[in-house]
């Protein structure tokens, strides 16, 4: 393996204002059916050599959806601006990705179109991400952070979305796909309860090891993690849990404890219960668990996703209630400060009094290392399906689980 190279991490940004990460959401395909009705799962199964075991797999249930992408796109981007509060006009930037946009260059720009006109975000500007396949949408969370840190905008949306179109591959010899959607938004301040301090985030890249037959990189994770706690401050101990890609358990809790984690910072529980929704899987298991009571005010939670070749991670911090009660005065004093002296400052007679009023993510593995194949980690992206799941639907996430 050649040297990673290793992207900037949130130490450059360190001097910039905090930036949150609020009202995260996601659709999953609207025609959930159990693993049994995958095309030629038993047959794959055993091109894989993977022994037919669901439990050790954590075959589940999958999602599927007749609808059309940029639909699933615009119902998850919704529901996050309902979540936060906020109008389509607060969002000046919309990052969208994908795994494979529809069609090409000749249809991209409708695809877009519909986007903006299903949301209601009208003209603000736009940013596509493919290339990075399962680890889009970090790597869109991150731009967008990047995006207001350096005030190019003041709020950016961002929406991963994919589907499987090809049945034959729904299954791969590391994951089985479902399809859906996620997003949320970026911004200087929180907006509404769900809010997050993106506390760090870094990504490493191994250019030799792109390809898709490569597996995924526990070194690459190790690297990103000791960016992450260098610019925190802190040890690995100190996060609460890791939001990882919903791949086969074995995988997950084989490269995940190879990355440094214990198995009592995964969350191996969407893994049977959703599937792997591509890109979406940290944002979605961010929102069970959250919605399952399971993070912590002030707690560490990192955002993490690795392709073969790839690893990115975003550390964020929950905001207790306290905090955003505070954040949210702040940022409204400042506006109220900015908006008089704006005022004052078209006023001749009170100009000079306004000069100086500026404000300033084994167990598991160790049993079935021998058993489980060397899958690799592949997450080429067959392209990905969704009933919503609004943290108040995803309380029920261990009700359904049973009923799947």
């Amino acid at each position: 393996m050649s040297l990673p190279y290793a992207s900037p991490a949130a130490s450059a940004l360190s001097a910039a204002p905090a930036v949150h990460l609020s009202a995260p959401r996601y659709v999953l395909g609207e025609l959930p059916a159990v693993h049994t009705t995958v095309e030629g799962l038993a047959e794959r199964a055993r091109t894989f050599g993977m022994p037919p075991r669901a439990e050790l797999w954590g075959w589940g249930t999958v999602h599927r959806t007749a609808k059309a992408l940029e639909t699933l796109a615009a119902e998850t981007a919704r529901a996050t601006l309902d979540g936060a509060g906020a109008a389509p006009a607060d969002v000046d930037c919309l990052i969208l990705c994908s795994t494979r946009f529809p069609g090409g260059p000749r249809t991209h720009g409708a695809f877009v179109e519909n986007v903006l006109a299903a949301t209601g975000l009208g003209a603000a500007a736009f940013t596509g991400l493919t290339l990075g396949r399962c680890a889009n949408l970090l790597a869109g969370i991150r731009t967008g952070q990047a995006y207001v840190a350096s005030g190019m905008y003041r709020t950016v949306m961002v929406v991963t979305a994919d589907r499987v179109t090809d049945e034959s591959v729904r299954m791969e010899n590391f994951a089985l796909f479902s399809d859906g959607a996620a997003s949320c938004l970026i911004s200087a301040a929180p907006l509404g309860p769900d809010s997050y301090e993106i506390v760090a985030g870094a990504g490493a890249q191994d250019p030799a090891g792109l390809d898709w037959s490569n597996e995924i990189s526990s070194d690459l994770a190790r690297e990103v993690n000791r960016q992450i706690l260098e610019d925190a401050g802190m040890k690995i101990g100190d996060i609460q849990g890791v939001l990882h890609p919903n791949l086969y358990k074995p995988l997950v809790v084989l490269k995940e404890r190879q990355a440094g984690f214990t198995r009592e910072q995964l969350f191996l529980d969407n893994i049977p219960r959703v599937g792997h929704c591509f890109a979406a899987d940290p944002l979605i298991n961010l929102v069970d668990r959250e919605a399952a009571g399971d993070l912590r005010p002030r707690g560490h939670y990192l955002l993490a996703s690795s392709v073969p070749g790839v690893r990115i991670g975003v550390l964020l911090r929950k905001l207790p209630a306290t905090d955003l009660a505070t954040d949210l005065a702040t940022d409204s004093a400042t506006d109220s400060a900015t908006d008089s002296a704006t005022d004052s400052a078209t006023d001749p007679a009170t100009a000079s009094e306004t000069e100086t009023g500026a404000g300033t993510a084994t167990d598991a593995a160790t049993e079935t290392a021998s058993a489980a194949p060397t899958p690799t980690a592949a997450e080429t992206a067959t392209p990905a399906v969704a009933e919503t799941a609004t943290p108040t639907a995803a309380t029920a996430a261990s009700a359904r689980q049973g009923e799947l």
